[in-house]
């Protein structure tokens, strides 16, 4: 799966179309059937079918670390090509954070809309800001709501015109909703996007004309278009960025999976920040539901507020700084470095160093 191919291949799901790109027969067939279905049918057969999503080869799941180990073989070998014990970098995260970390909510229907604000107020008290993603023609939005959710410090996003899942169905589709997704991101003073379902197409979402997207998962067999993009850092399509969905979703964590703790979430959550990724979850008002769930999402919190070293932002902080980021480089001049470009202020170098067999990434902290 590995040899021969850049990291495009994988970013893009190109391991997709060379694969067929096509979801196998039973998925097909559940998808076909699934609007004359019972509500309650079409968990018992997601619930049954997750069994064998879940032993998916590629990408693995919860997962997949080809991305990371690719990475630290690259700098590992280029430690060897000059010949020196340790290389600068520009860190990946401001201020030489050691990880970051974003809360994205997809409202769904009038039960998450009524929802938004006890959440905001949860997550006011653990020191939190998210970013809210609503869907412009499917429900009544309450006159104010927005200005609300920004009031609060938090961010609004565009989670499509309708919920129908059908925007990557066809070129024509999608070309006839542009122009309504334009106007309400601009309407909204919106940058961010999300394609309901995490449906999704790299050649055409730069077209979006967001800032950043959120709709590629980093793995997940469940939804669906499954695969994931196989990376916990963000990433160029064109010049937007995305920002990995890179935790199970919660719909999936407790009707799928039927878990009754977060255990999945702290589990992967504690891989990222070993490696300096992105924490972005998606959780959705409309499945906070009940005491239990909410308790569970404040536990959540309070593990995310104990992490040390990290950098909680809202999602279009998040793009921007990788975009500022890409402009930034090391100088070198005898065994001094530093960082120049627009920017600079911000950033922090990282040193690689090797570490057995491999290498170690340690950025300098910077005071804010």
């Amino acid at each position: 799966m590995q040899a021969g191919h850049d990291d495009r291949y994988y970013l893009e799901e190109r391991y997709r179309e060379a694969g067929g790109g096509r979801r196998s027969l039973p998925l097909s067939a559940y998808y076909a059937l699934k609007p004359l279905l019972p509500r309650r049918l079409q968990i018992a057969m997601r619930r049954r079918y997750a069994k064998r999503q879940a032993r998916t080869e590629f990408p693995r799941w919860p997962i997949e670390p080809l991305l990371v180990e690719r990475r630290r073989e690259e700098l590992r070998a280029e430690l060897e090509r000059r010949g020196v014990e340790r290389l600068p970098t520009v860190a990946d995260w401001p201020q030489g954070r050691r990880f970051a970390a974003i809360l994205t909510h997809d409202v769904e229907g009038a039960a998450g809309v009524a929802n938004v604000r006890r959440i905001i107020e949860i997550e006011r008290r653990h020191g939190f800001v998210s970013s809210w993603n609503f869907v412009a023609e499917w429900y009544t939005i309450p006159d104010g709501l927005l200005d609300e959710v920004r009031a609060a410090g938090c961010e609004v996003g565009l989670h499509a015109i309708k919920h129908d899942c059908r925007l990557f169905e066809s070129r024509e589709r999608f070309e006839s909703e542009l122009p309504a997704i334009h106007r309400y991101l601009a309407g909204w003073g919106a940058v961010g996007f999300r394609s309901p379902a995490t449906h999704r197409n790299p050649d055409w979402m730069p077209e979006l004309g967001a800032l950043y997207d959120t709709s590629f998962p980093d793995t997940d067999p469940f939804e669906p278009q499954p695969g994931g993009c196989c990376s916990i850092l963000p990433f160029f399509l064109g010049e937007m960025v995305e920002l990995p969905i890179t935790l199970v979703q919660d719909h999936t964590l407790w009707e799928i999976l039927r878990q009754d703790s977060i255990d999945l979430w702290k589990a992967k959550s504690d891989w990222i920040v070993a490696n300096g990724g992105l924490i972005n979850p998606i959780v959705h008002p409309d499945y906070l539901d009940t005491p239990a769930r909410l308790r569970m999402y404040e536990e959540f919190l309070e593990y995310l507020a104990a992490q040390t070293g990290g950098w909680h932002a809202l999602p279009r902080e998040v793009a921007e700084w990788w975009r500022l980021r890409a402009g930034l480089r090391c100088s070198e001049d005898g065994e001094e470095a530093r960082i120049v470009g627009e920017g600079a202020e911000r950033a922090a170098l990282a040193w690689v160093r090797r570490d057995g067999d491999g290498v170690a990434l340690e950025p300098e902290p910077v005071p804010a």
